[in-house]
């Protein structure tokens, strides 16, 4: 995924060989190899903010997903809810109107007779 941005492996620090001058390691050999560590590192750096910032976004997005769960599982609660409701509401509608009409046909059978 990295490895076109990513110049050195670990190994590759660890075997590095630098040639001995007279006075030590040629300066110039190791700070070139030190340019190069620099640059991975701040490619490294790069890629964790890049990370933490795509990560940060994922969270904000299941936070979101995860609330849109909780208020449709309450709309289908109170939907389920409503219905029944609905239901028993229809039910006593029922009952009253059956209970006028028996007072009607009643009533006038009572006056009838």
């Amino acid at each position: 995924m990295y490895q076109n941005r990513i110049t050195l492996t670990p190994q590759d620090i660890l075997n590095k060989e630098f040639k001995i001058d007279t006075r030590g390691f040629r300066l110039k050999e190791v700070d070139q190899f030190l340019d190069v560590i620099i640059g991975d590192y701040e490619e490294f750096y790069k890629i964790l903010k890049e990370n933490e910032k795509e990560k940060e976004e994922l969270l904000e997005e299941i936070m979101n997903l995860k609330q849109e769960i909780r208020n449709l599982k309450t709309n289908i609660e109170i939907a389920k809810s409503g219905s029944s409701e609905r239901r028993e509401v229809t039910n006593l509608d029922i009952m009253k109107r059956l209970s006028q009409l028996e007072k009607i046909v009643y009533g006038k059978e009572e006056e009838q007779q």
